[in-house]
């Protein structure tokens, strides 16, 4: 538990609290025990509940997970009035200590520092780390659609549906907290007369453009799987044909051998034209064969052509 005072208002964070402190920070300030419920609950979902004396905020913001290349939620819990700030998240985070710190210090802080500018600020610095955050998963998207046609193997395939599943993940995050922002842009708005309302409409003009983005980048995702499957369809085709040829070159052979293979010396081309045939046969498979592959790296310079013109 870590405080930063700043004259008639304070400002009181807790990291990965137990229930003793969550219990502690609600009977100090008078909490509803609704409220310290939801503290110890996993999973919240974005909302705002208004009280009397003050405001429960729950938001969610993208954790990165380098092991599993996936995104966590990370929740971050508010109590809100005009005199104090309780902030409850689980994880730490260099973007919120940072402001924390900057505050703690008294350094750099606007000309009358309210606890509204303290909640804008940690909200838009979140979302500027998730701006940042997209920027570097385009750059990755983007990477892997030049290598599509290059290494379209398992490992490739894995890596869409990690992309695919961060993209669900993001969704799910961002979108509630737009109907969230318009509502406490209201409240806000009540108690400090509309001081703060352009910073706060900021912050949903945020929110949508995140979901803008996260809406292309799904697109993009998609566009690039279907891709795929076309490119092994068109595999799977080409498998299939030169075993159907093969299958129907050694149907004749096959029922020529089965007719003429009876343990007989008096039986008809016994020797010679079984032979002639097996020599023709391969010589017409090997035509084949080398006209298929032909028309498949014509097939792939064609892809490439077409593919470059995305570069």
């Amino acid at each position: 538990m870590r405080l930063a005072t700043l004259d008639a208002l304070h400002w009181l964070d807790l990291v990965d609290p137990d229930d003793s402190q969550v219990s502690e920070l609600v009977e100090r300030y008078g909490f509803h025990e609704l409220d310290r419920e939801a503290l110890l609950e996993e999973n919240q979902r974005d909302r705002v509940d208004i009280y009397d004396h003050y405001l429960f905020l729950t938001l969610h913001f993208p954790k990165y997970n380098p092991v599993t290349k996936r995104y966590i939620r990370s929740e971050y819990n508010f109590f809100f009035s005009s005199d104090y700030l309780a902030s409850v998240h689980d994880y730490s985070s260099k973007t919120f200590d940072r402001i924390f710190d900057r505050y703690q210090r008294k350094r750099d802080l606007p000309e009358r520092p309210t606890t509204a500018h303290i909640l804008y600020e940690i909200i838009d610095a979140m979302f500027d780390k998730t701006f940042r955050m997209l920027d570097k998963f385009t750059a990755e998207v983007r990477l892997m659609e030049r290598q599509l046609f290059d290494r379209p193997g398992m490992d490739f395939i894995e890596d869409i549906m990690i992309k695919k599943r961060n993209i669900v993940t993001l969704k799910h995050l961002i979108k509630p907290q737009i109907s969230v922002l318009k509502t406490l842009e209201y409240r806000i708005n009540v108690m400090f007369h509309e001081e703060m309302e352009e910073y706060f409409e900021s912050l949903q003009d945020k929110a949508e453009q995140i979901s803008d983005e996260i809406r292309l980048l799904e697109e993009n995702i998609d566009s690039m799987e279907d891709t795929l499957k076309s490119f092994f369809d068109l595999e799977t085709n080409s498998t299939i044909t030169y075993l159907t040829l093969f299958s129907a070159f050694l149907l004749p052979l096959t029922l020529l051998t089965s007719f003429f293979g009876m343990n007989l010396e008096s039986a008809p081309f016994s020797d010679t034209f079984v032979f002639v045939l097996l020599v023709l046969t391969g010589v017409i498979m090997g035509l084949v064969i080398m006209t298929f592959a032909r028309r498949k790296m014509k097939r792939r310079g064609i892809f490439t052509r077409v593919l470059s013109r995305f570069r």
